[in-house]
Parts: structure tokens; sequence; C-alpha cells
């Protein structure tokens, strides 16, 4: 199997653009592995798909207003994207433009100065007069993806983000979760479904489609996870009880199987936290996670190979190929979503 196995034409029009005009109101596209079916339904009758026993794993992570522009002080323009938070300070940012290491920078009466370069387009920098992030939450906007081909609204501050995020730290969001609602969790709650959280801070290069040819040759990045103990002691509950770990959107499928070995190993008694570099495609098996909610992928992204590890090529590109051909489908971030079982 090659990364060329997982390109598809995805038509522009059919990118989502704006979220729906109301949350939740996208469609959903069902898959059953054990049978093969796929079947049509709505992301609001997402409880119809979930079983009393069942765990719900969200992504509590917050999307920060990563996109600042600043000014040296000749009045060059700078402009900054916040890179995700990780364990230490979040101080790292990629930028456009020309930087040298002592620059100062100009930006909402704060000054920032670049201490650093330590890889092409990315600096480090510090703030004289505050805390960065609090300056780039003040001032900045909406990182939202290129792929959108649009500069962020008003609207992209309350709809790029889930109802329950609580960390701040991802610039991307976790797209999955973005149409489920407080009326659809207490649906899902009500219906003797747990609910649990993990918070993964989502970067860019959730966006990036692989360049090289081989599985192999990808070099993936990384992204800070943290599992609760509470979240890893509810985990090991529904295994032992014969429900299932509902994982919703790819960011809780990685935090959840990088953290497996130490999770299977305390016997789910222990907080975990790390770097999730796992890359999942076809071939991997899977030792956490026994359903997922996700959205529909862009084409030659680790995202999209990772669902079809989980559902299986064959199913999955079968879907899609329904989805397109179905003119009410949209794709990526603000678009419609599956199930798979």
């Amino acid at each position: 199997m090659k990364v060329s196995d997982f390109d598809y034409t995805l038509p522009e029009e059919r990118i989502a653009c704006y979220p729906p005009a109301e949350r939740g109101s996208t469609r959903l596209i069902v898959l059953n592995r054990a049978i093969g079916s796929i079947t049509h339904s709505a992301y609001a009758a997402l409880h119809e798909e979930l079983r009393p026993g069942d765990l719900l794993v969200l992504n509590n992570s917050r999307v920060i207003q990563a996109r600042l522009i600043a000014h040296k002080p000749t009045g060059a323009r700078i402009e900054l994207m916040l890179l995700e938070k990780h364990e230490g300070v979040q101080n790292l940012a990629l930028y456009r433009g020309r930087l040298r290491v002592g620059d100062r920078l100009l930006a909402y009466g704060a000054e920032l100065t670049v201490e650093a370069l330590p890889s092409d387009g990315i600096a480090r920098l510090s703030c004289a007069t505050g805390n960065l992030t609090d300056l780039f939450e003040a001032h900045g906007s909406v990182p939202i993806p290129p792929y959108l081909k649009r500069d962020a609204e008003e609207l992209d501050r309350e709809r790029y983000q889930t109802v329950f995020a609580e960390l701040p730290g991802s610039v991307a969001a976790p797209t999955a979760s973005l149409n489920l609602t407080d009326d659809l969790l207490d649906k899902i709650n009500a219906n003797g479904v747990g609910i649990a959280h993990v918070t993964l801070h989502v970067g860019l290069g959730t966006f990036l489609p692989i360049r090289s040819k081989s599985f192999e040759e990808h070099v993936m990045h990384q992204e800070f996870y943290n599992i609760p103990q509470p979240t890893a002691r509810k985990i090991g509950e529904t295994k032992a009880s014969g429900g299932r770990v509902v994982a919703v959107g790819t960011t809780v499928t990685r935090a959840l199987e990088h953290a497996a070995p130490k999770l299977i190993g305390s016997g789910f008694a222990q907080e975990v936290s790390g770097e999730a570099d796992i890359f999942i495609y076809p071939g991997y098996t899977f030792k956490i996670i026994d359903a997922l909610l996700t959205n529909f992928h862009a084409p030659r992204s680790t995202v999209l190979m990772l669902t079809a590890a989980f559902a299986g090529k064959e199913l999955l590109m079968r879907a899609y190929r329904e989805a397109l051909d179905n003119d009410g489908y949209r794709f990526l971030s603000y678009g419609d979503s599956m199930f798979i079982s």
C-alpha cells in the first residue's frame, strides 16, 4: 500500500467553507465494519448509534486566537502564527517576513523580542510587557484552515471551537466534535453513555498532506496530550464491562493509542501524558478505541489514513464515493461526519 492510494478528487465546491447555520445540523454517514454496511443519518441522531455502557471520549483542548500581525520598528509587516502548546511555555511561532535573532516587534502596544530561530520559518518569542499567549488571545484572529481560502470572521470565534473547550493550546480544532451541542450531550448521557475528556493540543501538522511516496519516509508531527486518571479509570471500567470506547475524532484516537502501553500496563489506573507522534495507517492494530466519530478528511492526509486503518480502506473509500455522489455532503473541518463501529 502506498501514500498515493489515499488520493482522491475533492472538488472545491464540496468543501464546507462555513459552519452550518445551526450547530449540529450536519449529516452523518454510518459505517458498520462487521457487515460492511453504509447508512445515512444526521449528526443530531448520534445518540441513536451509541449503547448504554459505551464511553464517549472528547478532546477538551481550546483553540487559541493564534494569528497575529506585528511590525518591526521600521514598519515592516510580520505575520505570526503561534504554534500549539507543548509541556513548556507556548512561545514558538511561524512567521512570514524577514527576522533575525534580537529583532524587536511591536503589536498592540506590546514589544516582542526574537529570542531564537530554532528552524526555518519558526521563531521563539518573548513579550516584555506581559504574557505572549494573552497577547494573541486578546488581539489575534482564529487560525481557520488554509483550505477555506478566506479570512477568519467573527462567527469563527464561536464556531471553530467546541462547546466544551476548556484548556487553551490548540491552533486547529478537534473538528469531529464541532457539531456536538449541550442538548445532544445530555441525550447521550441520559441514554447511559459515559462521557470523559482528554486533552490533545492540535497543531498545524494536521492540515498537511504527506509529501513522501511511502509511509516509512513520513516523519509524524508531535502533539502534547494528557489523559487524566479519572478518564483512564473510566476507559478501564468500560473495557471490563463490555462497553465500547468511542473516540470523538482522530485527536482523541492518537492520544489514546499512543498512551495504550502505559494505560494497559498500569491497569488503567494512572494519568498519562506525552507527545503523540504515532502514525496510524492500515495494518495498525487498535488497542483502545472500539468506535470512531470523525469528519471527511483531505486527500493524502494522515487523518484519512488513520480512519482507513480503523474502518478498512475499501469500506471507507466506498463511503467517500457515496458521499461525493450525494450532493448533500460537505467535506473537511466545517463539514459532515461519519460514525464507524
